[in-house]
Parts: structure tokens; C-alpha cells; sequence
């Protein structure tokens, strides 16, 4: 059990340190805000998460793979996607504070992290698999017991993470002047374009 719990510790740093929109909204907020926002943005995508484990862990996963639902969810992805690389340039634009009061964007980073989390392809795709493949990892005959040690390895990497990634996006953007902030704010228009044509490519 223990040697479960440790691969699935491993699994979810691999996972949580891919960048992708999470980091790239995470940087945005944190721009802004400092370390509340980015660390809500965070445990918004970490709900998400948690949803997505849930169910390709208890073998709704394999449901997750019909095409009739994969694409629907794809292309809401996708245009969530492409609307946040709008509103980052638009915002890229505009004469903002960057060190304003952190709790006047936390619910709206909270809301984007768990967003971007369950409408993104790929938490279904990587779910539906590990719900069928852990023998790859050393338990030929999954237990009720094995699937929940593998879900609390996983989520206590993912919530220790929350707090790693939110304290570095603090530390190294917090104090990023306004012109630095705002190439930074457009850096993230350009990852979350890219990662909205990537998934609608995918299809």
C-alpha cells in the first residue's frame, strides 16, 4: 500500500508540474493579486481534478471515452480557452494596478482554475486510463481499498502543489513592474491560444 501511495505521489507531481492553462492562469492572477489569487486558481483546478479522479477511478472513465461526450466537452475547453487569451490580451492593453487587494479577484481566479480543470480533454483522457491501468504500476487486481490510496496520494501531491506553485508564481511575479506584467499578461494570450488550437487538433 505504501509503494501505491508513493507512485501515486510521483504520478501527481509529474501531472501537476506540466505547464499548461492552470500555470498559465496562475501566473495572470498572480500578476495581479500575488499569492491569494494564484493559490486560488490552484485549488479551483485541484475541484476539478478531484472530480475527474473520482470518476475514472471508480470506472466511469471508460464512459468518458464515448466520442459523444469527449467532443462536447473538447470544444467547451477549447472556447474557454480562447476566451481567456482575449481577456488576457485585452487586459495587456489596459493601465491596471498590479498590486491591488488580492481578495477582489479570488473568487473570479477560484471560479477560472475550476473551469479550466473540468472542461480540459485531457483530465478525461488521463483518468479514463489510470481508472483501468493500474497493474501498470504494481496492482494487477485493484481493490476499493487500492483505488482510494491512489486517489489520496494523488490529491495530497495535488494540494501540496497548490500551495509550491502559488508561493513561486508570488515570489518571482508578484513584484514585476507594469510594463513587465502586461508582457506577461500577453505571454498568457499566446499559451492559452496555443493550448486552445492544440485540444481543438486533438479532435
Amino acid at each position: 500500500m505504501l509503494n501505491l501511495f508513493f507512485a501515486a505521489f510521483l504520478l501527481g507531481l509529474i501531472y501537476n508540474a506540466m505547464p499548461g492553462a492552470v500555470f498559465a492562469e496562475t501566473v495572470r492572477q498572480g500578476v495581479r493579486g500575488g499569492f491569494a489569487p494564484a493559490l486560488a486558481v490552484q485549488l479551483g483546478s485541484l475541484s476539478g481534478d478531484a472530480l475527474w479522479a473520482i470518476l475514472g477511478l471508480s470506472g466511469v472513465g471508460l464512459l468518458l471515452q464515448l466520442e459523444w461526450l469527449r467532443v462536447p466537452v473538447a470544444l467547451a475547453g477549447s472556447g474557454y480557452l480562447m476566451y481567456m487569451a482575449w481577456d488576457a490580451w485585452r487586459a495587456a492593453g489596459q493601465d491596471f494596478l498590479v498590486d491591488i487587494d488580492a481578495s477582489q479577484c479570488q473568487r473570479q481566479a477560484l471560479r477560472a482554475g475550476a473551469l479550466i480543470s473540468l472542461t480540459n480533454p485531457h483530465n478525461l483522457a488521463y483518468w479514463a486510463a489510470v481508472g483501468s491501468a493500474l497493474g501498470a504500476i504494481g496492482v494487477p487486481d485493484p481493490q476499493t481499498v487500492d483505488y482510494a490510496v491512489f486517489f489520496a496520494g494523488f490529491m495530497l501531491c495535488s494540494l501540496c502543489w497548490c500551495f509550491f506553485c502559488a508561493a513561486l508564481v508570488d515570489r518571482l511575479f508578484r513584484r514585476a513592474g507594469r510594463g513587465w506584467a502586461a508582457m506577461t499578461y500577453k505571454f498568457c494570450a499566446l499559451a492559452f491560444l496555443l493550448l486552445a488550437l492544440t485540444s481543438l487538433g486533438t479532435l
